[in-house]
């Protein structure tokens, strides 16, 4: 197993309510895939030794590489076993995202391949794929990446996503939790449907989780229709470095920047406070190695504005220019 150097990790609210039915494995992959994303967004690189890499194609695809001992917990895969069937299984797979605009089914991983002797997984990525995880645009769920990557079960990290940092109530009806699960066909009795999926994973979150849910059936007649769950926060299982590190970022509210790049971002590009907090490393590194930030910033705003996303523009702008730098 490779050592989890634990760190809060921010997830689209896309790809935590799009509709998809993984197991453990290949729900670990896409966790190493979350942070592999938001290290390269904050403009940092991998440590000399880390067998991680990620590498953008002309057409937009990603090429990526991981240690097959990434997705394994207190686990051994002999003869690769665990690795194959995640692969396998992911690539015969689709995320299916929908809301009141669009419908989208697509494939999660392209060309998998296992270097025996060096142990590696490698595969590609649909640019949608990728930029699904960056797309803040809907919000993002915050969690601790060692705490998702230890639970035993699928439905305990599909829940733990929905309630990391949530403060107010969520109600489902049981078809959508059944579709965000895609598990329609699974569970036609309610009582099996709690005792299968909702109990075991507020089990697992009370035991391991800093945040985990007491829950209400909704039952207008004799029928349950739906369920609401409340959040619950048990500070004993959130890692004390990294609630120092939050509370010390929320004492300070320029949040290291020059007060000329915030203004730049805020005014010129339209960034809100927590679209920057969400960029914020990236924001730092280029300040610090882009000769002159502002003056960068200005001159990629007229290209930015012909272009769909600008605030994406700017933010693969700045990536491109720290790459050269």
């Amino acid at each position: 197993m490779a050592k989890i150097n634990n760190k809060d990790v921010l997830q689209s609210y896309i790809l935590t309510t799009a509709k998809y039915d993984y197991s453990v494995h290949e729900k670990r992959i896409l966790y190493r895939l979350v942070e592999m994303a938001q290290t390269e967004t904050e403009g940092l690189k991998f440590s000399s030794g880390d067998c991680r890499k990620i590498q953008h194609d002309l057409f937009g695809y990603v090429d990526i590489e991981m240690p097959i001992s990434d997705i394994l917990v207190n686990e051994k895969d002999k003869n690769h076993k665990i690795a194959k069937e995640a692969l396998e299984s992911l690539s015969q797979k689709y995320l299916i995202y929908e809301d009141s605009e669009v419908w989208e089914k697509i494939n999660i991983v392209l060309s998998p391949k296992i270097q025996k002797f060096h142990s590696i997984i490698k595969f590609k990525l649909e640019p949608k794929i990728w930029d699904c995880m960056l797309d803040f645009s809907k919000g993002f769920r915050k969690y601790e990446l060692k705490t998702a990557m230890q639970f035993e079960s699928v439905y305990s990290m599909r829940f733990y996503e929905l309630m990391s940092n949530q403060k107010s109530p969520l109600s489902y009806s049981v078809e959508a939790l059944k579709e965000m699960f895609q598990i329609q066909n699974k569970y036609k009795q309610i009582n099996d449907f709690t005792k299968r999926v909702i109990d075991p994973a507020k089990k697992e979150l009370d035991e391991k989780s800093p945040y985990s849910f007491t829950y209400k059936p909704e039952k207008p007649s004799r029928k349950i229709i739906g369920f609401t769950f409340f959040p619950v926060y048990n500070p004993q299982h959130r890692d004390d470095n990294l609630e120092t590190a939050e509370l010390r970022k929320k004492i300070s509210p320029a949040w290291d920047l020059s007060r000329p790049v915030l203004q730049y971002l805020k005014h010129q590009f339209e960034f809100t406070s927590t679209e920057v907090k969400t960029h914020v490393e990236l924001f730092k590194t280029a300040q610090s190695q882009i000769d002159d930030f502002v003056l960068f910033m200005s001159k990629v705003k007229a290209r930015a504005n012909r272009a769909k996303n600008p605030k994406g523009y700017l933010i693969n702008a700045i990536r491109k220019e720290l790459k050269q730098t």
